[in-house]
């Protein structure tokens, strides 16, 4: 009598986390962006260097400025469709000052955080 393998249930871990948030910070500019990782897309992006933020800004790259630039990428988030994200951050970036402001703001314009 031959025994069957166990079956087991499609992998879904995967799917469970469609939309990350990445952040990256330079000496000048601040750029953020969504990405949909199973069509490997850019879902939604904000950046400091946006013609029509610059004059609303005093400074590109300062805490008030990655507040502004959270704020921003929630709402675009929100007018695509996206309720959700999930955050990726790399190994030397820490919670704490612009990483923290961006993603308080974006928070607080109504994007749920995974």
């Amino acid at each position: 009598m031959v025994i069957p393998p166990p079956v087991r249930p499609p992998r879904i871990i995967n799917h469970l986390k469609p939309y990350v948030l990445r952040m990256s910070f330079s000496n000048n500019y601040i750029n953020t962006q969504v990405m949909h990782t199973p069509t490997a897309t850019i879902a939604a992006s904000a950046s400091s260097q946006e013609k029509l933020l610059q004059p609303s800004m005093e400074s590109t790259r300062d805490v008030a400025a990655a507040a502004k630039i959270g704020k921003l990428l929630g709402e675009r988030l929100l007018l695509k469709g996206i309720p959700a994200v999930s955050i990726f951050l790399d190994r030397e970036q820490k919670y704490h000052g612009k990483v923290k402001a961006v993603i308080d703001s974006v928070r607080d314009a109504g994007v749920k955080l995974l």
